[in-house]
């Protein structure tokens, strides 16, 4: 039999001299083949189709497959995950399993137990074969178990009980579980938000995934109380008070990182909403390439950030990716010799290095306040969380004509938005032309999914509704792409988003026209003059680099 670095050789996949170099045994042919995957020479796929070949197997690729949902129902998803395999296809009382491992005997064994079937084994990539198991063997099933179990039960444990539970029976009530399977699909299905809405007869969980809610289970109106009371507990919330709004964090474990929420309670009619928001620490230390930003932007941006002092805003509804920016941003810049504070409400990313400061209008600690007090702690560089009023505006103005870089936020549909809505806090105009550097607004449409986007050339109709100036019938129809949809991406045909952005340096003369409390109508032609990409047109390049569609961006940006 072919040693798998030999059938990579006859494949062209590995030169033959890595054979020469190589002391091959049937022992460490594998151990030896795979090292070669660190070292960049092979890729697993590669090695899994040279596994296949040696057992005179077929190899599939399971993103690309047509998975038979019956074919998986047929055997337990503990005995998928042990033995790292899932059935993939069903014909008769012959079981087609897709594993990495073909030559496992036991596991081979285990289903044909299983399923009293026979068992035709194909070689996957063991990752594909993983993600798959996650992403169709999903938790669902042991939600629905969970939820019939409740409603058994007559309800859920009430407030008192749940708080006097100790660790180790915690694990094991059901409303515990049903919480916890919640949240790690929740990470599991990349969601961004979690809502538990309550309804006259029923409780709702939707995921925000790519920015699009998607109702997950309905579940009995008995266990509402249960969960909230749960959750509110994991995140150090007064369970007793149910009739105003309460904040909250609290962290899980999943996957072996830490995930930290921040949640928040609404009262409703029918009971307490709850939203979890996951805060992903892993945002915190991106590099400004993740952004997606235009090289005219970029460039633009870059030489605002660099400078030692002045404002920069980052302007968008919520939701629009901000915090990302300005964290992005602060990774950058932040260095040991620099010292950086931020204030917060809250604080969403934990950053090594970075002073961070939460607000606590309750002691008194307000926006205001707050940078009142670390423009005495010999700041550098100072994030604001967010400039809601006069005071704060009027502080942050002064720090960045004393010589401090500041980052922070605004609510504004634009970035010429940005001067007007600064002024009409009443900040005195020529400081708010003296002060700001630069606004970056920005929107956050869905990623074509790379596996399954579709070409395709628009129609003229379809060009002219992007108001961007492109006209058809002169520079002709581009070639663009459109979702399609596959198993990688659940059908959607997105995965994933994709920043557009608008980012406006305050020049001379926009700067003049501040001071002249011009309309924003007016600092928009000036800013494009000056070669402003307007968000419309930057959503548009992006749509013809097959970033996104059309539709998303005349989804996201008005």
């Amino acid at each position: 039999m072919s040693s798998l670095a030999e059938i990579l050789i006859i494949r062209g996949l590995m030169p033959i001299e890595t054979l020469d170099a190589m002391e091959l045994s049937p022992a460490d042919d594998e151990l030896q083949v795979m090292s070669l995957v660190d070292q960049g020479v092979v890729t697993n796929a590669q090695i899994a189709s040279a596994r296949a070949a040696q057992a005179g197997l077929p190899f599939v690729e399971l993103v690309d497959y047509p998975i038979d949902r019956t074919a998986v129902s047929l055997v337990p998803a503990a005995l998928c995950r042990r033995h790292e395999l899932l059935p993939i296809g069903v014909s008769g009382d012959l079981l087609t399993v897709a594993m990495a491992d073909p030559g496992d005997v036991f596991a081979l064994d285990d289903i044909r137990a299983a399923t009293r079937m026979r068992i035709a084994p194909v070689v996957a990539e063991r990752s594909d074969v993983r993600n798959a198991i996650n992403r169709l063997l999903r938790a669902d099933g042991e939600l629905s178990e969970l939820t019939s179990v409740l409603e058994d039960e007559g309800g859920s444990s009430s407030s008192s009980e749940l708080a006097s539970l100790s660790d180790a029976i915690e694990d094991d009530a059901p409303i515990v579980r049903f919480v916890n399977l919640l949240i790690s699909q929740a990470i599991q299905d990349r969601a961004s938000d979690i809502h538990i809405e309550p309804a006259e007869h029923e409780m709702g969980v939707l995921y925000r995934i790519d920015g699009v809610l998607h109702e997950m289970q309905r579940a009995p109106k008995q266990i509402q109380n249960g969960v909230i009371s749960r959750l509110k507990i994991m995140s150090d919330i007064d369970i007793a008070e149910r009739r105003k709004p309460q904040d909250g964090r609290l962290s899980v474990i999943h996957g072996g990182r830490k995930v930290d929420l921040r949640v928040a309670t609404l009262p409703t009619v029918w009971g307490e909403k709850v939203v979890m928001r996951i805060l992903d620490n892993s945002g915190s230390s991106m590099s400004l390439d993740d952004l997606n930003l235009l090289e005219r932007n970029f460039e633009a941006y870059k030489s605002s950030y660099t400078k030692p002092y002045g404002m920069i805003l980052v302007t968008g509804p919520t939701g629009s990716g901000k915090s990302t920016t300005l964290y992005t941003t602060l990774h950058t810049v932040a260095k040991p010799e620099i010292n950086v504070i931020t204030v917060e409400d809250p604080v969403e990313y934990r950053m090594a290095g970075v002073n961070q400061v939460q607000v606590n209008p309750k002691a008194g600690l307000t926006f205001a306040s707050a940078l009142r007090s670390i423009l005495r702690s010999d700041p550098d560089v100072v994030l604001l969380g967010e400039i809601r009023d006069h005071e704060t505006a009027q502080i942050a103005i002064e720090a960045s004509l004393t010589g401090h870089l500041v980052l922070s936020t605004l609510h504004t549909n634009d970035a010429p938005s940005a001067i007007t809505r600064l002024i009409e806090m009443d900040i005195e105009p020529f400081l708010v032309g003296s002060a700001l550097d630069c606004v970056v607004a920005q929107r956050l449409a869905r990623r074509l999914c790379d596996r399954c986007k579709a070409q395709f050339v628009p129609t003229v109709d379809e060009m002219l509704g992007l108001r961007v100036g492109f006209d058809p019938t002169i520079h002709g129809r581009p070639t663009l792409f459109r979702p399609a949809g596959c198993s990688a991406c659940s059908n959607t045909g997105y995965r994933g988003r994709i920043a557009i952005h608008e980012v406006m340096m305050v020049t001379e003369e926009i700067e003049r026209l501040a001071v002249q409390r011009a309309s924003s109508a007016d600092i928009t032609r000036a800013a494009i003059e000056q070669g402003m990409i307007p968000l419309r047109m930057d959503g548009w390049m992006k749509v013809q680099l097959g970033y996104t569609s059309i539709e998303e961006v005349l989804r996201v940006v008005a």
